[in-house]
């Protein structure tokens, strides 16, 4: 019999705002991290002598890594308990992340940066498996901090790597994890010990689920980020990204005849569950795609310096919190199909502005089209994600906030690699523009056909009716 539910009978301990912030440094730090390297990439090459293609694996060596671990997060939290592998996992990342800041030699960066990736992992699914919890915020809301971290991280990592190699050289990318890392253990001195699933001894491994899922994450990463490097005629790009993709689908029927997967995927088995997670991906797609090929715009065809183009990136960071403030404070109480049908309808229109982008196009006009995706975000990731994890008990967050997660990752990374490699087919500056123009077309595209398919939700009726939660958490 599961063990899932923490001190069953004894009084329980709802988590505080100040461990909240302490749970969300891990998943912000591992966030970051997936991207902060990409533009450190010359200056490592040039200091530890080392060829850009060696280079490439200590952004690749990470995802990877991530991959893999992401796999075995479920298992390892229900086995031990959740709080416990979360700490476990913090610690070593801060002390990873210093030993990547030391690397001698390129060799060793790249190790680190795999066991930097392997640590990590459990971060994101895990904070938000305690958050969502009964003792978490309650009734499964969102911290509005969490939402930010979610979408706005990743794509903040480029321009904060900017800033801090111009402050201090490359190795300070790792080295700001010390700090903000321990001031994070720190703060989990305030997480109740009882909170989160408690470990369960019984629960058994799936070893040969644990290979597919691991393998078919390995392998289409690797294809995406070598779509970005190679290009999708390579078929170093699309030879591991197809064998992955059918890797991950025989480990979805493996999973689906397994009563104890490697991750339980059996809520796509309701379609409304399987919608919200089809539509997180392709909400993934147009927001991530957008934040991150925005600053490459602005950079590399403006001539904007990473200051400039960090500054035009902050407004959407404030515009997405109110976003994610008022979706949670609709939620229950407008339908869940014309919240995230909303929330798709003001991406497809920001999107039309991406049409008109010209070398000469202002930067505030720019933060205004990034501005309207963030809060477009609030109204469909906060709804979908409550809406696939609400009918989930405790011991079951995990794997449902991993496959999430997976998702997540890999819908934004394939889709960010599809984009990128189409600006980046652009001969000339006219051309590039033009292809910037084409992005922007498939992007309204998605967002349509994805607001389309929202048509189709349903009001699950074990949703918390309503959510509300306040600005400062």
């Amino acid at each position: 019999m599961s063990t899932g539910s923490p001190g069953a009978g004894a009084p329980r301990t709802p988590i505080g705002a100040v461990a909240r912030y302490g749970l969300l440094i891990g998943p912000l730090l591992s966030m970051i991290d997936s991207s902060i390297v990409n533009v450190a990439v010359p200056d490592i090459a040039t200091e530890l002598k080392a060829q850009l293609d060696e280079v490439q694996w200590v952004v690749s060596g990470y995802l990877l890594a991530l991959g893999v671990a992401l796999a075995a997060t479920s298992y390892l939290a229900k086995r031990f308990g959740t709080l416990r592998v979360y700490t476990v996992s913090m610690i070593l990342f801060v002390v990873v992340s210093a030993a990547c800041a030391f690397a001698p030699n390129i060799e060793w960066l790249i190790a680190f940066r795999a066991v930097q990736g392997l640590v990590g992992a459990p971060l994101v699914p895990l904070a938000l498996s305690i958050l969502l919890g009964k003792d978490g915020i309650g009734g499964g809301k969102i911290p509005v901090s969490a939402a930010l971290i979610l979408f706005l991280a990743p794509a903040l990592g480029p321009t904060l790597g900017g800033l801090l190699i111009g402050a201090g050289g490359w190795r300070w990318i790792f080295l700001v994890n010390v700090p903000v890392g321990i001031v994070g253990l720190l703060l989990l001195l305030r997480v109740p010990k009882a909170i989160g699933a408690a470990a369960n001894p019984q629960t058994r491994f799936d070893p040969v689920g644990f290979v597919l899922l691991a393998l078919g994450l390995t392998a289409a990463l690797f294809g995406a980020t070598q779509g970005t490097n190679e290009g999708w005629d390579n078929p170093i790009s699309w030879a591991p990204l197809g064998g992955g993709l059918l890797l991950l689908v025989a480990y979805t029927f493996w999973a689906l005849r397994r009563e104890h997967p490697a991750v339980d995927v059996g809520m796509i088995r309701h379609k409304n569950s399987a919608l919200a997670l089809l539509l997180q991906v392709l909400c993934s797609i147009v927001a991530f795609g957008t934040v991150f090929l925005l600053p490459v715009f602005t950079q590399a065809v403006q001539g904007h310096s990473a200051v400039e183009t960090g500054l035009a990136l902050l407004p959407q960071g404030i515009v997405m919190g109110i976003g994610t403030f008022v979706g949670q404070k609709l939620t229950g109480r407008v339908p869940l199909k014309v919240l995230v049908v909303s929330g798709f309808a003001i991406l497809a229109l920001s999107s039309v502005f991406l049409l008109f982008l010209e070398q000469d196009t202002p930067l505030w006009a720019i933060a205004l089209i990034l501005s309207g995706r963030a809060i477009a975000i609030g109204f469909v990731t906060t709804p979908l994600l409550v809406a696939m994890l609400a009918p989930l008990p405790e011991e079951q967050l995990a794997d449902g906030n991993t496959l999430f997660n997976i998702t997540q990752r890999l819908g934004g990374s394939i889709g960010v690699s599809i984009l990128g490699s189409i600006v980046a087919g652009g001969a000339t500056l006219a051309a590039t523009i033009s292809s910037f123009h084409l992005v922007g077309g498939i992007l309204i595209a998605i967002a349509v056909v994805s607001g389309l398919l929202s048509l189709f939700l349903t009001q699950d009726r074990s949703m918390p009716v309503p959510l509300v939660n306040t600005v400062g958490e």
